[in-house]
């Protein structure tokens, strides 16, 4: 079973073997899964190149960005949990970086709660594969900086929620029994990555810093989605990001 996987036995192989020496560029890093966001911060901001995470189908490149007089690493992430999570790891081994803020878009199962709000996950319902292979199993893995999120969202002033949220990587497989089964235990909003990320920052020791935005909402009659280009793509989050990490 899949559940079955964690145990604490030597790996084959990890990322000096395919990337040489780890380098100590920098201590933060902002994940990115907005193309149009990535591109601003490109055009944007001094950057240099760090490194490039390799695969058979293309290459991401890592950037040390020069932010408000902090050296920050940046990329644009693979979507899903395993993806996202191991390019995580190789980030870590290209840069340095140990605090990581990650922020995107989730459909909302309860978007009278959710409407208008930031969402700040505390926990996140583990159905995908990566986290465990990180930690022990079990229904939800802990969002550990969540309170640290919060308390900086509301030094900003920003409108924010807090609750649990759900991890999967079937995006075609939410069903409305998974919906309500999620909404009776609380969850307020569904996305792809953050279960594998927190398992694999919880893993290493590193932090990760996380917060949502609600687009496409999943609790109506008619499904809508109007609302999730600008979840993706809007640059708000971006600047929210930038504060966080002048904090942490």
């Amino acid at each position: 079973m899949i559940t079955d996987a964690f145990d604490k036995s030597e790996v084959l192989f990890g990322p000096k073997d395919f990337y040489g020496e780890q380098k100590h560029l920098c201590d933060k890093c902002i994940i990115v899964f907005s193309e149009v966001i990535f591109e601003y911060m490109l055009k944007t901001y001094t950057h240099e190149e760090a490194g490039v995470i390799r695969c058979c189908n293309g290459v991401t490149t890592v950037y040390i960005f020069e932010i408000d007089g902090m050296k920050i690493a940046g990329y644009l992430s693979h979507i899903g949990s395993a993806l996202a999570g191991s390019d995580v790891i190789d980030v870590n081994w290209l840069t340095g970086a140990s605090k990581f803020i990650m922020f995107g878009s989730a459909g909302s199962l309860d978007s009278n709660v959710t409407n208008g709000k930031f969402v700040i996950p505390v926990a996140t319902y583990r159905e995908e594969g990566l986290s465990y292979n990180y930690v022990a199993p079990s229904d939800y893995i802990e969002i550990k900086n969540s309170k640290i999120v919060k308390a900086i969202f509301d030094e900003l002033n920003l409108p924010s929620v807090t609750g649990k949220v759900w991890t999967t990587d079937a995006i075609y497989r939410e069903t409305k029994a998974k919906l309500e089964a999620r909404k009776n235990e609380g969850c307020l909003a569904v996305e792809m990555e953050l279960a594998g990320v927190q398992a694999v920052c919880d893993f290493y020791g590193w932090d990760l810093y996380d917060f949502l935005v609600t687009g496409d909402v999943l609790d109506q009659a008619v499904y809508d989605v109007s609302g999730l280009a600008n979840a993706n793509h809007n640059m708000d989050k971006l600047y929210i990001a930038i504060e966080i990490a002048k904090r942490i």
